[in-house]
């Protein structure tokens, strides 16, 4: 291996252990004395950082109920922070709705063209910036501790177990766990959009946000100017259906078949998988795999078509198909270090009382008459659908608060709406927008972008078009990607994680030889003294 191959590998590795072990942000926003639902509390000139680019803002909290529903209920505050428009012009702000849930709506960084005209607005979302976090340490113990494999009947079992512990012990602290829903926290955007002064205000989600965006269009139509909703996400598409994700395996077999690396290693994609999920390996060395590990983040690494230059390991669909044919070809490696990274990625991948509390507020995951633990893992698929049998088998122990009834399914509407999609972007299919959404809506346009993936490929691919795209829809109505040209995916996964694992394992090993030497060397000085003492 290259020895810049070795460096990079402990680079990532260490940066990977570190973001393991990270603390949170400690500055959590608490309710000032006297404060009344609505306020917005000390609001004041900062800075917010954006990549290099340092802009002016202004930074303050908002108090709004725990629980609109109940006259009785707790205040909690959460973190407002607006950007300020470059040109000082009042066009209407855009206020930004991010991906998950369990993840902060308060970090975005692709400011690129947004603010030229616009004010730029985040509030924190409830449950996961304010003064209240659902944080679920059980299920992070019940995932580092799964028996018998990730998605083992035992470990599904123990993760339902652990989040209705979660649950009560909330409650128990005084938490109302029924105003962590969508619908709430949309009306916390709507007591910011009073409290900082706007009439109007354009909308920008990705993922999960596009999903309260669009609820957001059916409750508060009026407060609405244009709303751009990135990878799409539809009522009912929370959970991943298994035939839906073989089906994009197929699509990705023909650009593997299409690209000359790729091809080289297979003559079709899909039979390579499949032989592999048929023949999973148990072991590679001494390291033992969990076929519910490889799949769950094969599934997520499938998502994006680039690799996300926030993620210090491989993490894209390339390096998910490196990984797997070089399985079919007798290198487990990769799928033994996936295996071991799990207890890395997964416990800490949300704020799992959020992530519960929001997929729990709509009906996505319960139809009585499925039974999700079959269905999300039938045996003639590649992958099933590992990552929502993970999420099902928490919701199972979550209570159900839901929104109502009219939200939980597409309504029309007449707000000028953008939707924006990857051709193959696992996590929401476009198909679903072009079929599901846009026929409801009275100014709606898409855009797809051929070979794109999630959201992590939208935002981190070709930001000058994006920029303009953006600043155009926002500022004029209009739909301008011309600046965009063809993205093919890249099949040159790198060193990948067949390369990484056994980088990792040579170092290992040369430690310890190092190791093993230093004291052969320290015990032959000692006896050596003594023999000339004596």
């Amino acid at each position: 291996m290259k020895k810049n191959h070795l460096l990079i590998a402990l680079g990532l590795f260490a940066v990977l252990l570190l973001a393991g072990c990270s603390s949170k942000d400690a500055s959590i926003p608490v309710v000032p004395v006297g404060a009344q639902a609505g306020d917005l509390i000390d609001l004041k000139p900062c800075t917010y950082k954006a990549g290099e680019t340092a802009y002016s803002a202004d930074c303050g909290t908002l108090v709004v109920p725990e629980n609109r529903s109940d006259p009785n209920s707790r205040l909690i505050a959460l973190p407002v922070i607006r950007v300020r428009t470059l040109d000082g012009g009042h066009a209407e702000p855009i206020f930004f709705l991010t991906g998950g849930p369990g993840g902060s709506n308060m970090k975005f960084q692709n400011l690129e063209g947004l603010v030229d005209l616009h004010d730029f607005v985040q509030v924190g979302y409830r449950g996961v910036d304010g003064s209240v976090v659902l944080d679920c340490p059980e299920i992070s113990e019940a995932i580092r501790n799964a028996p018998g494999g990730l998605l083992s009947d035992a470990a599904l079992q123990s993760y339902t177990e652990a989040s209705t512990r979660c649950a009560g012990r909330l409650q128990a602290e005084g938490v109302d766990l029924a105003g962590y829903t969508i619908t709430e926290t949309i009306d916390d955007m709507e007591a910011a959009r009073v409290a900082l002064g706007y009439d109007h205000i354009n909308l920008l989600g990705d993922s999960y946000g596009t999903r309260v965006e669009m609820i957001y269009e059916w409750m508060h139509p009026d407060s609405l100017q244009r709303v751009a909703m990135v990878d799409v996400n539809p009522p009912g598409h929370f959970l991943w259906e298994a035939d839906n994700i073989d089906a994009q395996i197929a699509d990705y077999a023909e650009l593997c078949a299409k690209d000359a690396e790729c091809s080289a290693r297979t003559d079709d994609l899909v039979a390579s998988m499949r032989h592999v999920t048929d023949n999973m390996p148990d072991h590679w060395l001494f390291i033992p795999i969990d076929e519910g590990s490889v799949k769950l983040l094969t599934f997520a690494m499938l998502m994006e078509s680039t690799q996300p230059p926030s993620v210090p390991v491989p993490f894209s669909g390339p390096a998910a198909i490196d990984m797997w044919l070089a399985a079919e070809k007798g290198d487990a490696s990769g799928m033994a270090l996936v295996s071991m990274g799990r207890n890395i990625f997964l416990p800490n991948l949300a704020v799992f009382g959020e992530f519960l509390s929001i997929g729990s507020s709509v009906n996505d995951f319960f139809d009585p008459a499925r039974d999700y633990r079959t269905e999300l893992n039938p045996p003639e698929s590649i992958l099933g659908s590992p990552l929502s049998l993970f999420h099902w088998s928490m919701l199972h122990g979550w209570p159900i608060n839901l929104i109502p009834e009219k939200y939980l399914q597409v309504q029309p509407t007449d707000v000028e709406t953008l939707l924006i999609s990857g051709s193959i972007d696992f996590s929401t299919p476009p198909q679903f927008a072009t079929e599901e959404l846009l026929p409801h809506l009275g100014h709606g346009k898409q855009v797809i972008l051929k070979d794109f993936g999630h959201t992590e490929t939208f935002w981190n691919s070709q930001t000058e078009a994006r920029a303009h795209m953006l600043k155009t829809f926002f500022s004029t109505g209009e739909v301008d990607a011309s600046l965009y040209t063809y993205q093919p995916v890249n099949f040159d996964a790198g060193l990948g994680w067949p390369g990484l694992a056994k980088v990792l394992l040579g170092t290992v090993l040369a430690v310890i030889v190092l190791l093993v030497t230093l004291v052969w060397f320290v015990v032959r000085r000692i006896r050596r003294r003594r023999t000339i003492e004596s």
